[in-house]
């Protein structure tokens, strides 16, 4: 039997991270069980603890068996720095190269010795390998390239991925702000009990229109609303698809020529149901999305039946969109079915679909759809643009495990692990996301085409990109299946190669990067964030001190700075306990705990006072509607690069979007906003505080 460390050891060599020290400061240690699971998930050949030591000679083995790795990244305008692990009879074989670049061209030469590095020989499992250390040729262009080697009449190879050492970064050195807002909860006079597309649009507007630079929402990703129903923007059915729920059915072509959808929109039943929609404080997801269907296939069919232009443009984007129709197969097949990917018979779920499947007409129905978010949503981004803002877009960690993604790219994903948080000052039990996590191994063996695609989906659009979890890129804590969160483990992936693919596709699409790095975030991964030029997020309910004279914490330059986030209190919220208020309710805290915590929120509502009064942000009046203007004045103030707020703070709105960690015990992701848009533009009070802010900003440089 192995050493008591022998799961240690084979957990090293897979880059688990078993011991850790969580939000408390707490050192936990995952259980046998739980790194058993987790290293089973990464493909290590064992069982049972006693398999950990022919297990690790294997992984061992194989990882000096791999003559090079994967994935090669190269910064622009420095030579290709390769190692390699090689047989000693090939210590002194020529290395010939042949770098097939993503444009179709191609370099050849041979690779030559790094004459800084000394190679490094091991004996493993009785034959006797060398590092060589080579360096390749310079410079290469942009990109993501094939690399060939022949090394005697051995050959491999690798994606060579060039990029830009920094992620992409505006020209222009005005102080910029904007407006955040979840798409779902924004409502017009006309709108269908949620907002659309085009209310984003008046938002962008509006925002333009008082100076600002960006309008941020959630995800606005493929969700499902009837059977299975998951309404959550942080569980999308795919990271490569938007969500036909947003679509604004009045600006589709088709309508004007449309009878039987002009006649079912104006149905006595739709009216009455419009009327009640709109009326209710919280999102009508599946009725509202039911009612919407019916309209879109009545479109679809019109459409179907014409000759026009738009029926060519329909089938041309048929025709180029091969990804699309798949999707729109395994939609049509889950509506057939009634149930998730996973209690479909064999075949299916395995990915092999047939035309008797499912029904033709649904997956021309979900082509259809996504051809006309696709249109919305590019004419929302060109008048962002045309209005010098930006459509700051949400990049989510995960995906819905029942969704498109996972079925189709199931070998990319861990399955029977959840990806999560371990315990902290916010979450004392940890977190548990429910989503699989990225395979970190099996994604660079693609190249990081999946993940590739979803970021272009997302920055095609996007002026500003927020990268929910950024430290996902360096580790994501992995909770295997019947576990709690305090018992999972770090699972480690390969920073670099993230950010070259950032670097590149946001200078690509001329998109700035945010990354959430909020919660228990090593020292570590902000500095490389702020080494590539990714902005950083500044929380500032979270910088709230005791101390009169230094009430809140200094703004960093590089981040974008808020009052709170979608998944905090609000301004409100916090200033009247409501989030102490429901930890409570939640048992997340004893009367004790709560008792500790309303003092000590009492003790930072008088210093934020203080503080705020002595540097003439505030008068005499300490409401919480000064309070709350004199704190943006000061944050607008702060040299940071971008603030960003909440639009549901500038009317005092207590409750919030989401209480992470829970699900049917709120109503996330379904509340709306208090006042429509139309409502907006008229509230002088919330006009004056941004034009208040837009000045301050605009003064900066």
């Amino acid at each position: 039997m192995f050493a008591p460390n022998a799961l240690a050891r084979l957990a090293r060599l897979y880059n688990i991270q078993s011991s850790y020290r969580d939000g408390l400061g707490q050192l936990r240690q995952a259980s046998t069980d739980a790194i058993l699971q987790i290293l089973r998930a990464l493909g290590a050949p064992l069982q049972r603890f006693d398999d950990a030591d022919d297990a690790w000679r294997q992984r061992r083995q194989a990882l000096w068996q791999r003559v090079i790795e994967p994935v090669i990244v190269v910064w622009q305008n420095q030579p290709a720095m390769l190692k390699i692990r090689v047989l000693t009879q090939l210590a002194e074989t020529r290395i010939s190269f042949r770098i097939l670049l993503d444009s179709g061209a191609t370099v050849e030469g041979n690779l030559r010795e790094n004459p800084a590095t000394k190679s490094v020989a091991r004996e493993v499992e009785g034959s006797r390998y060398v590092t060589r250390r080579l360096i390749g040729p310079a410079p290469l262009p942009l990109g993501y390239h094939r690399l060939y080697l022949r090394i005697g009449e051995l050959e491999v190879d690798s994606y060579l991925f060039c990029a830009p050492p920094q992620a992409y970064t505006p020209t222009e050195t005005k102080k910029r702000w904007g407006l955040f807002c979840p798409l779902y909860a924004l409502h017009s006079e006309q709108v269908w009990g949620a907002g659309n597309f085009s209310d984003l649009d008046r938002l962008v507007e509006f925002t333009a229109s008082l100076g600002g630079h960006a309008v941020a929402t959630l995800p606005m990703l493929a969700n499902f609303l009837d059977e299975p129903f998951n309404p959550s923007p942080y569980a999308p059915v795919s990271r490569l698809f938007w969500n036909e729920f947003y679509l604004d059915i009045e600006r589709i072509g088709e309508l004007q020529d449309c009878a039987e959808a002009k006649t079912l929109l104006t149905t006595s039943s739709l009216i009455t149901d419009l009327e009640q929609w709109r009326a209710a404080p919280l999102v009508q997801y599946r009725r509202v999305m039911a009612r919407k269907r019916e309209i879109l296939t009545a479109l679809l069919r019109a459409l179907l039946q014409s000759s026009a232009q738009r029926r060519d443009d329909f089938e041309n984007f048929i025709a180029t969109h091969a990804v699309a129709q798949d999707y729109a197969e395994f939609r049509a097949k889950t509506e057939r079915e009634q149930k998730i990917w996973i209690d479909w018979p064999m075949d299916s779920r395995e990915g092999k679909l047939h035309g008797s499947d499912f029904d033709d007409f649904a997956k021309r129905y979900h082509l259809y759809v996504q051809w006309q978010c696709a249109e919305q949503i590019a004419a929302v981004s060109a008048n962002a643009r045309r209005g010098s803002a930006a459509l700051y877009l949400d990049f989510p960690l995960g995906v819905n495990r029942d969704g498109y993604d996972v079925w189709r790219e199931r070998s990319l994903f861990a399955l029977g692990m959840n990806g999560g948080a371990p315990p902290d000052g916010l979450f004392i039990r940890g977190q548990n996301w429910g989503f699989p996590p990225l395979h970190p191994e099996a994604i660079r063996q693609q190249g990081y085409r999946y993940y590739i695609d979803c970021l272009r989906h997302h920055m095609g659009s996007a002026g500003m990109l927020r990268i929910d979890h950024v430290m996902g890129m360096h580790r994501v804590f992995w909770v295997p299946d019947g576990f709690s969160a305090t018992d999972g483990a770090y699972v480690h992936y390969r920073a670099p190669e993230f950010y070259a693919i950032l670097n590149f596709e946001s200078h690509r699409h001329r998109v700035q990067i945010v990354g959430e790095n909020l919660g228990t975030v090593p020292d570590a991964v902000t500095a490389a964030m702020a080494q590539r030029k990714f902005l950083g997020m500044h929380v500032g309910q979270f910088g709230v001190n005791a101390d009169p004279n230094h009430a809140l914490d200094a703004v960093p330059a590089n981040v974008v700075a808020s009052l709170n986030t979608h998944d905090t209190a609000t301004f409100m919220g916090f200033w009247q306990e409501k989030d102490i208020d429901d930890s409570v309710d939640l048992n997340l805290l004893d009367s004790d705990q709560a008792d500790t915590q309303r003092r000590y929120r009492a003790t930072q509502r008088d210093a934020l006072v203080a503080y705020l009064r002595a540097h003439d942000y505030i008068g005499a009046d300490n409401s919480a509607a000064a309070v709350l203007r004199g704190w943006l004045i000061f944050l607008a103030g702060q040299p940071t690069e971008f603030i960003l707020l909440n639009l549901e703070d500038l009317w005092l709105e207590p409750a919030p979007q989401n209480v992470p960690g829970t699900w049917q015990e709120r109503p996330n992701w379904q509340r709306k906003a208090q006042y429509s848009i139309e409502e907006l533009r008229g509230l002088a009070s919330i006009n004056d505080v941004l034009t208040t802010i837009s000045d301050i900003r605009a003064r900066m440089v």
